[in-house]
């Protein structure tokens, strides 16, 4: 009986492990909680993790895609909007799609971080604000449509995800002074469902009863940090009435992937920097919704919560990363669904999921110095973290056992330099400068966060800043990439190092997995990058381990 008994069980989990595992979206499900449940590749065996094959993309630029998988067909998006078509086994060719881009306005590098599928179906956004549907067994576009007007300085460089038969995606542009919004289009035409603006309209009333972008001239982050805002000066330039029409060109990008609940139907969303990004006197108040996290309603877009984690920000320290769905302790020690997020501030957020409201932030992951100085003219102020971050775009994974998030951070010391000019239609409009400061080191890490305590656990720290995302197993394994073209393993319960890989470009992109046939795949892009100047590639590696 023991003998049958041990026979079963064998056979039960290898059937499990011979499931496909797929991932179909940006960050391998709508949570986007990079985590794979798999132990087949672990902290015993990833010694013996060996290439399995590379496809070279030809296409330089700066290299943050992660790629997509469905039926054993893996999906490629580059720099300049080319996606491939590949077999997720061998990583032979099946097809290309090119775009033919027209006005491109663009902050960071020419990126695109994804696409997405659903049915037939494969779905990419593009540099010039556009919408792209194609077949995906052949690459014959079915749809495009138009986002916004490239020629003032909107751009698409992230993700979409699918929501029951919508596609829902944010716009970047802050840093040329357009106005944000995130949207919902017909999954089978396109057409636009519902538009939400990052920026309200004067008289537009906010979930927590206050009117438009101003908001209620909090004069610290998070109700802890002073945030040195002349509060008077700021109502009497509003009362004055030249900054009416200040909210027309707000900024407020969405750069990254929304995460949705899906037994909700909640839609949550990073928002970034204001504009102009330095210059806090062409924009008085709160800037609303401006470096924050929002939930909408996916049914019609109609805002249920936002939580601003820097009002009036003059610091370019925006929310960026993606959202993670995932469970943590409240402050009454009961496990509660939560929406978490980690900023350029390098603190890990903890919010309540149903109401926004934070329940703790992180230990800082990164240093922080002169925090929150107002910036200056001339050489200007120097402050950390930098304008970079802390935690930049790149998304956390979780390990939901442990209630354990993931994050890679970026130490640049900067100065802070605040110069007024005007708006200009399609011209970079920052309002001053952050200026790395010579001589100064630079580093980098992976921070490993218990989010029921905000404490940090362990730190692997890296000789570069890091820039581009992880990946959790159940093996008890965390994977990233550094600038140096290395591509490694860490034991994440310690922040050991275990297996490493030289890919010979900047490993600046999130990494992925999935199964076919029973074996785990683990893939990165390995193309450099342009905010942190990482050598620059065009290649997708992909490791299993040998038979």
């Amino acid at each position: 009986m023991k003998l049958i008994l041990i026979y079963i069980s064998f056979c039960f989990s290898y059937t499990v492990l011979a499931e496909p595992l797929e991932w179909p979206s940006y960050g391998g499900n709508l949570q986007q909680t990079r985590f794979v449940d798999d132990t087949s590749v672990n902290t015993h065996n990833v010694s013996q993790l060996k290439l399995a094959w590379m496809f070279q993309t030809g296409i330089v630029g700066s290299f943050e895609n992660t790629p997509i998988v469905q039926d054993g067909i893996m999906y490629v998006t580059t720099p300049y909007n080319h996606i491939y078509a590949l077999d997720a086994r061998t990583g032979k060719r099946l097809w290309r799609y090119k775009h033919k881009l027209g006005t491109t306005i663009y902050c960071c590098g020419p990126n695109n971080k994804g696409a997405v599928i659903s049915g037939d179906l494969v779905i990419m956004a593009t540099l010039d604000a556009m919408l792209v549907a194609l077949d995906k067994k052949t690459g014959k576009r079915i749809w495009e449509i138009s986002i916004a007007n490239s020629e003032q300085g909107y751009s698409e460089t992230g993700a979409p995800i699918i929501f029951q038969d919508k596609v829902i995606i944010g716009i970047a542009g802050a840093e040329y002074g357009i106005r944000g919004f995130i949207s919902a289009y017909d999954l089978k035409t396109g057409e636009l469902v519902w538009r939400w603006y990052t920026i309200p309209e004067p008289d537009e009333i906010q979930p927590d009863g206050t009117k438009g972008w101003f908001g209620v001239f909090a004069e610290k982050a998070d109700g802890i940090n002073d945030l040195h805002r002349d509060i008077a000066a700021e109502k009497a330039a509003i009362a004055s009435g030249e900054f009416d029409n200040a909210w027309e060109h707000g900024g407020g990008s969405s750069w990254m992937p929304v995460t949705i609940d899906k037994q909700t139907g909640i839609v949550y969303a990073t928002i970034g920097n204001p504009a102009p990004d330095l210059d806090g006197g062409q924009r008085p108040g709160d800037n609303r919704w401006s470096a924050s996290i929002v939930a909408l309603d996916s049914t019609t877009g109609k805002m249920i919560w936002g939580y601003q984690y820097l009002p009036h920000d003059i610091w370019d320290l925006d929310a960026a990363s993606p959202p993670i769905l995932t469970q943590a302790k409240n402050n009454h020690g009961k496990v509660v669904p939560v929406v978490i997020h980690a900023g350029k501030t390098g603190w890990v957020y903890v919010h309540d999921r149903v109401t926004g409201k934070l329940i703790r932030r992180s230990e800082p992951m990164i240093e922080q110095k002169n925090l929150f100085a107002i910036p200056t003219q001339g050489q200007g102020t120097e402050m950390l973290p930098g304008a970079n971050g802390g935690v930049n775009w790149s998304p956390g994974a979780i390990d939901p056992r442990s209630h354990t998030a993931y994050y890679a951070n970026l130490h640049q010391p900067m100065y802070y330099e605040v110069r007024s000019v005007p708006w200009r239609q399609g011209r970079l409009w920052l309002g001053g400068a952050f200026k790395v400061i010579p001589g100064k080191k630079q580093s980098g890490n992976i921070s490993a966060v218990n989010l029921d305590t905000g404490k940090i656990i362990w730190q692997y720290q890296t000789d570069k800043p890091m820039i581009g995302g992880t990946l959790a197993t159940s093996g008890g394994l965390l994977f990233s990439g550094e600038s140096n073209g290395y591509f490694f393993a860490l034991n994440s319960r310690t922040g050991q190092k275990l297996w490493q890989f030289q890919a010979g470009a900047g490993v600046n992109a999130a990494p992925m997995a999935y199964r076919i046939e029973g074996k785990l795949y683990i893939a990165v892009a390995a193309g450099g990058n342009a905010q942190v100047n990482a050598p620059r590639g065009g290649t997708v590696v992909v490791f299993t381990l040998n038979d």
